[in-house]
């Protein structure tokens, strides 16, 4: 597989959508980070959402089969819910001997980076910038199957775009009204970027600090909280996450003691589309990501414990 390099991992995907010829609907999980159906809207490819799974938090993998088999779709993206690298390898050979043509997109953005892999999906994403599990501050990289159509453009990029993009967004979500994209010069397609070999080891390097920092405050998360509201420990690597029924109430409450915690990702049908997910919006109603990262440290992760317990219905 052929290595593509970007300053962030949705120009990868941008620079893949405006290379394909048939602009068919592709298919992306309702939970996916906003930045990505946005881009989609930026190449004007279309998409539809698909619920996840109840048991695996991950697309749903018979509705997606569904739909590929009832009408034309251009692509499917599939994400890893907050970093799981489990990769449904049979799906994506079952998806492709139904459509030949149907690209896979095999999300790994939220996973630890990797440079040795071996898949069935035409692209393998990943991502080293901002909160992602090595935040480089920068930077998208993609192993790409070789015959897979991708041009590289150098777009007009305004930073402030980009904060009004995001600003746009998350009002949306926010107020649970329709997205409305504009749009803007808000992705960076070119930069200076280090050399490949050199990239890799940067981010082989950060990745040990990177992965202590989170081992030593998910000690703390895994003692200290009740076992059934946190997730299965191959999610818990980019954040630590647990699933509170009164997650509002713990997020005011966190806030106003000075600490910070998150409920990413909100279901995005009904914000970028008008179809329904329930399995995500349940999800997204429920889950609280617990930061783990350098902008954590051990002190702070043993007051926020103590701050969801009190809060424990």
């Amino acid at each position: 597989m052929k290595i593509i390099q970007a300053p962030r991992a949705s120009a990868i995907l941008y620079q893949l959508l405006v290379g394909q010829k048939h602009k068919e609907t592709w298919l992306l999980p309702a939970n996916i980070c906003p930045v990505v159906p946005i881009t989609f809207l930026k190449a004007r490819v279309p998409f539809t959402f698909v619920d996840i799974s109840a048991a695996t938090l991950h697309m749903d993998l018979e509705q997606a089969e569904e739909l590929i088999r009832k009408r034309e779709v251009g692509g499917l993206l599939y994400a890893h819910t907050y970093g799981d690298p489990s990769t449904p390898a049979d799906f994506f050979k079952s998806v492709k001997s139904l459509n030949p043509e149907l690209l896979v997109v095999d999300d790994r953005c939220l996973c630890i980076p990797e440079f040795d892999i071996s898949s069935l999906a035409d692209v393998v994403l990943y991502s080293t910038g901002y909160a992602k599990v090595v935040d480089m501050g920068f930077g998208g990289y993609a192993y790409m199957r070789p015959g897979v159509e991708y041009h590289s453009v150098s777009l007009p990029f305004n930073v402030g775009h980009y904060v009004e993009m995001e600003s746009s967004y998350k009002q949306a979500i926010q107020n649970g009204f329709q997205y409305d994209y504009h749009d803007s010069d808000w992705l960076q397609t070119s930069s200076d970027l280090p050399e490949w070999d050199e990239y890799c080891r940067h981010v082989q390097n950060a990745l040990a600090s990177a992965l202590a920092q989170r081992e030593s405050i998910n000690k703390i998360y895994a003692s200290r909280l009740p076992r059934e509201f946190q997730l299965p420990e191959p999610y818990q690597t980019w954040r630590f996450n647990i699933r509170m029924p009164n997650q509002t109430q713990i997020l005011k409450t966190i806030f106003d003691q000075g600490l910070f915690a998150s409920s990413h990702y909100a279901s995005l049908a009904g914000i970028m589309s008008r179809n329904h997910t329930p399995v995500a919006d349940v999800l997204a109603r429920d889950v609280i990501n617990l930061f783990n990262d350098q902008n954590f440290d051990v002190e702070r992760a043993e007051r926020l414990c103590e701050i969801i317990l009190s809060c424990r219905k």
